[in-house]
């Protein structure tokens, strides 16, 4: 009982400092107001970015990419992302953010309300959900999950839940979902022993902590998808779009570039429109409700 208990005080304490380094994100963040050589009257874009790691990650990986994005478009940009998925998804509906990354599934949804458009995602790759378990667990085989207790980041988190959970469900195999934030949050739950396994995906496991990474396995990978749009809301000008487009797009062209992008663990970005998610739309998934 004591060592259950001083799980739950660990996984506890993880999450505050969480918290606590989303507030100083969110404060380094403003710098990006500021970057490049702007007029003072350029319109100020929020990027989003979908919060799957801690917000002290994503300002740390995301932000040589932003710097030089806004370098090269001559746009300001900052960054802003959200405490956890489910929240993301409410000011996605509200359109508060100008220009925002988010998974597959989010994209065909407030693609239709409030009306983003797509214009680049990774080149050359393809978003595959991961279910991982504690190295030290007997659980050999997808059967071996019947009646486990498994965390996920989110409902309508695309690759981590939707297309593990459809995995489990097309085996017939019963479980019990627990949604805890974010897929650092799954990792480090799985990795504490506080659940039988959790959903993630390639990119973020290999980026996850690595107290938590290094006691876990992937036990096994779904198909995979179009991967994460970089879309921009309604009122953003086709100029600005254009811009955006084309400084994701020859980001890779320069070493500087290129070395930004690494943290991401992407190679590039290429152009892209609304139809590339068709693949996604065929799924017919229907989590979040349009308004």
């Amino acid at each position: 009982m004591r060592s259950i208990v001083k799980r739950h005080i660990v996984t506890s304490f993880r999450h505050l400092l969480l918290i606590a380094a989303f507030g100083a994100a969110i404060a380094v963040s403003n710098a990006f107001a500021h970057a490049g050589n702007h007029d003072d009257e350029t319109q100020l874009l929020v990027f989003g970015v979908v919060p799957q790691q801690s917000s002290a990650k994503l300002i740390r990986d995301w932000s040589p990419v932003l710097k030089k994005v806004s370098e090269i478009s001559g746009l300001k940009i900052r960054f802003a992302t959200a405490p956890n998925i489910p929240e993301f998804e409410k000011r996605l509906a509200a359109g508060e953010y100008d220009v925002a990354y988010m998974n597959p599934y989010h994209f065909t949804v407030y693609n239709q309300s409030p009306g983003y458009k797509a214009f680049a995602h990774a080149k050359g790759k393809r978003i595959k959900g991961i279910l991982v378990v504690n190295k030290s667990s007997d659980i050999k085989s997808v059967s071996d999950l019947q009646g486990k207790n498994l965390a996920f980041p989110a409902p309508a988190a695309f690759a981590a839940t939707l297309l593990t959970q459809a995995t489990l469900k097309n085996q017939g195999i019963l479980f019990t979902p627990h949604y805890v934030g974010s897929h650092d949050s799954a990792y480090l739950a799985v990795a504490d022993g506080l659940f039988d396994g959790g959903g993630g995906i390639v990119r973020t496991l290999g980026a996850a902590p690595p107290e938590a990474k290094s006691k876990l396995r992937v036990l096994f990978t779904t198909e995979g998808f179009t991967p994460h749009a970089i879309a921009t809301h309604p009122s953003v000008s086709e100029d600005a779009r254009i811009r955006l487009q084309n400084a994701f797009v020859t980001l890779s062209d320069s070493n500087e570039g290129e070395m930004a992008l690494k943290a991401l663990n992407i190679k590039a970005f290429e152009q892209a429109e609304d139809k590339d998610w068709d693949d996604v739309r065929a799924l017919q998934i229907s989590v979040l409700n349009v308004d």
